[in-house]
């Protein structure tokens, strides 16, 4: 999009009037607030605004949800993090005895950049994104949800755009939200495929029998794999692509495919050769005999920054945050539209009607944002009928005394 469509010199202008007129106040304390099912939930957890010229402010929190709208009305910060739910409210951390202040539960989170994918992407690098590379978002998402669903049984998975290259996941469920650092850690190990660092070359290794977790990643891979990678990616095009893809196979039958890409020039052409060649060595050898199946992970495999899952007092940037530097919004992403999901097009219509134009609108349902708030409502509707169900435990368990 054209700079000048946004200035992020008019933040102090626009960002009143986000906070003011669009900002989902009453679904965001909803979710929050989890439903009222433990007291003081809302009111001991932490946020962190950033603010103009980098002023970061820690430990705030508030009672009521119309206690945090008039502080972010009057704050207006650039940056909205959400913190843990403590022992006692982070307001007033300085006036607890030293060592009781603790961090108690917080969602299990996911956090996935795309400056992690710069190995393995051409058409762009560091904070850019395009449509080509967006596509290992998709991909993240589609392998993680589906794990965190049927793996580990959790149901109130919110995805949010982070609102610049990458995407959050909040895991909402009451089980998650209760996990300790060492089942955080297990969880987040478990979802780890890609392995080492810059100086890695070869970042996948499977062992057989394949874990049937990484089977059903596979499954995801493949069906993304050809456009992505063999096409937008262009990785068996360029001599340099081919190099690293080549890299990443057994020495017995590198040379054999040099000789080939020789007489093959069509990337669709030259995938087909290396899988020819892993089909041949899985009926012949014990060791590299998923070589292919190596390389399509290492290239599209989710990339999870494993600190930001563990830890339970990470902050996290919150959902309807706006991004400084860019002026979109975090809006969480319905996984029915994900194919079609646009960060893009987002950028154009959040900005150019819902942000840089919404002097002219009194709400966020006259705006690009409504469906993205429609969405939140639904996610919050289903969360609502699995608190009710643990009110009325808590109330039938109270009649029992």
């Amino acid at each position: 999009m054209p700079s000048s469509d946004y200035d992020p010199a008019s933040l102090p202008d626009l960002l009143p009037l986000y906070y003011r007129r669009l900002f989902p106040f009453s679904q965001y304390y909803r979710w929050l607030n989890y439903g009222g099912v433990q007291k003081n939930y809302f009111q001991n957890r932490e946020f962190s605004f950033t603010l103009k010229d980098d002023i970061y402010v820690r430990y705030q929190s508030f009672t009521t949800q119309n206690e945090l709208e008039k502080e972010m009305q009057k704050m207006n910060p650039y940056k909205i993090d959400i913190g843990a739910i403590y022992s006692h409210r982070p307001n007033q951390h300085n006036t607890v005895k030293s060592g009781t202040f603790q961090a108690l539960e917080k969602e299990l989170v996911f956090d996935i950049d795309m400056t992690d994918y710069d190995d393995v992407r051409s058409c762009c690098s560091a904070a850019d994104i395009c449509c080509k590379c967006w596509t290992l978002m998709t991909i993240a998402i589609r392998i993680l949800d589906r794990a965190l669903r049927e793996d580990f049984g959790f149901q109130h998975l919110l995805w949010v755009y982070s609102g610049r290259r990458g995407v959050h996941c909040w895991v909402c469920d009451e089980a998650a939200r209760k996990l300790s650092v060492a089942a955080r850690s297990a969880v987040a190990e478990y979802l780890s495929l890609i392995k080492g660092g810059e100086e890695t070359v070869k970042k996948v290794v499977l062992t057989d029998p394949i874990h049937p977790f990484i089977r059903e990643s596979l499954a995801v891979v493949e069906r993304y794999f050809p456009r992505y990678a063999l096409q937008e990616q262009d990785i068996l095009g360029r001599k340099e692509s081919v190099d690293k893809v080549l890299s990443l196979v057994p020495e017995d039958i590198l040379f054999t495919l040099q000789q080939d890409f020789q007489n093959e020039k069509k990337p669709e052409s030259r995938w087909k050769l290396v899988r020819d060649q892993a089909t041949k060595k899985q009926a012949t050898a014990k060791k590299g005999q998923y070589f292919e199946k190596e390389i399509m992970l290492q290239y599209c495999y989710p990339r999870l920054d494993v600190n930001v899952s563990k830890g339970v007092n990470h902050l996290l940037k919150s959902p309807f945050s706006v991004h400084p530097k860019t002026g979109r919004i975090s809006v969480p992403i319905n996984l029915k539209e994900l194919d079609v999901f646009d960060p893009f097009a987002l950028f154009e219509q959040t900005c150019k009607y819902s942000f840089i134009s919404f002097h002219f609108f009194t709400d966020y349902k006259r705006t690009t944002l409504a469906k993205y708030v429609k969405y939140f409502d639904q996610f919050l509707d289903a969360m609502a009928r699995s608190w009710k169900g643990e009110l009325l435990r808590k109330s039938d368990l109270q009649k029992e005394f």
